[in-house]
């Protein structure tokens, strides 16, 4: 392999490794449409970069990412990856394929794949993570969680206590009454 070829695997492979990846297939994207994507994922800790299909096949099996080195990648396709929380980047991801529509109605981006901690992702499990909610959500339902049995328990305590009070009262009216 030439050297520039070497090289540009290489910062293919900078792209792909520990990081939140989705490939995405374009067809008829303007430049203004690409680089309100690319300003949108800039601000989230992402980017994109427009790369072969061969040397993302070329990286992902240098990488060991043996899910996406097997998919057959057809038509122009984008790297999307970053630092960024994943479901942040599927979410811009997935935003951009519902605005870039062309005039009969299809669209003009598509979801091809995706890899995330291991893991290959489908389009449709890109999707999916896309539709989680942001992380401080899901953070407050975790704590919500995490706080609701010792909630419980405090309510339960007060409750025996309030039922011990009770009763002292009730015994305290009826001596009352009979003195």
């Amino acid at each position: 392999m030439r050297a520039e070829k070497v090289q540009m695997l290489e910062v293919v492979k900078g792209l792909l490794k520990d990081k939140p990846v989705f490939i995405i297939g374009f067809d008829a994207l303007t430049v203004a449409e690409f680089s309100e994507f690319r300003t949108k994922l800039s601000s989230l800790g992402g980017e994109v970069h427009v790369v072969k299909n061969t040397l993302i096949r070329k990286a992902a099996e240098a990488l060991g990412y043996e899910g996406l080195a097997q998919q057959k990648l057809a038509l122009a396709s984008a790297v999307v990856s970053g630092d960024a929380d994943p479901v942040a980047l599927a979410k811009a991801v997935k935003e951009l394929t519902k605005s870039a529509i062309r005039e009969d109605k299809s669209p003009k981006v598509t979801i091809k794949a995706g890899w995330l901690e291991g893991q290959y992702l489908s389009g449709a499990d890109v999707e999916a993570l896309a539709e989680l909610p942001p992380r401080e959500a899901l953070l407050g339902q975790l704590l919500g969680l995490l706080q609701a049995p010792a909630g419980q328990l405090v309510r339960v305590l007060n409750a025996k206590l309030s039922s011990v009070v009770y009763v002292l009262n009730a015994f305290l009216q009826k001596k009352e009454q009979a003195a």
